[in-house]
């Protein structure tokens, strides 16, 4: 079991958008396995590839006790309105904000037998997988508040100590 150390805000493989996984081998594997050894602890709904420092397209999950993984992550589809949803990342320990968040996502990628996996839903899951897509990415929530909001995160940032 290796649960990875999460890189933290101003980690330059939190802004640079991942590259798509091209071969399946034992590096994507144990990335795999470090993804949901990361996710299992209490109070993670996800983990993303460049929050462990991996510049790759793949995220965990940890929704309800539901745990699993994808690659190469594409939201296909989100409906309902955009609406504030409570939020915070595991890259800005100790933030809350909300952020615009869609109420239902549906996203597709593959697993690591390079069969097609769809993950879709409504609440908490919607926005992990919004939320975990977006590092991917390169996006940190933060840029999806308000700009008030987005104002009051960053003096928190300045202010906190683990930067």
């Amino acid at each position: 079991m290796t649960v990875r150390p999460i890189r933290l805000f101003g980690d330059p493989v939190l802004r640079a958008p991942s590259a798509p996984i091209t071969q399946i081998d034992d590096g994507v594997r144990a990335l795999v396995q470090d993804l949901l050894d990361t996710v299992a602890l209490p109070g993670r709904a996800g983990v993303a590839a460049p929050q462990i420092g991996v510049g790759l397209r793949a995220f965990s999950y940890n929704i309800d006790g539901d745990i699993g993984y994808i690659l190469n992550p594409e939201v296909v589809e989100v409906s309902g309105e955009l609406e504030p949803t409570g939020e915070g990342c595991l890259s800005v320990p100790g933030l809350w904000h909300d952020a615009l968040r869609h109420p239902h996502a549906k996203v597709v990628g593959i697993d690591l037998d390079g069969e097609e996996v769809v993950l879709e839903g409504d609440g908490l899951l919607a926005q992990a997988l919004q939320h975990e897509t977006d590092h991917l990415d390169g996006m940190l929530y933060i840029q999806r508040l308000s700009p008030e909001n987005r104002k009051i995160a960053m003096r928190e940032i300045r202010e906190s100590d683990w930067l």
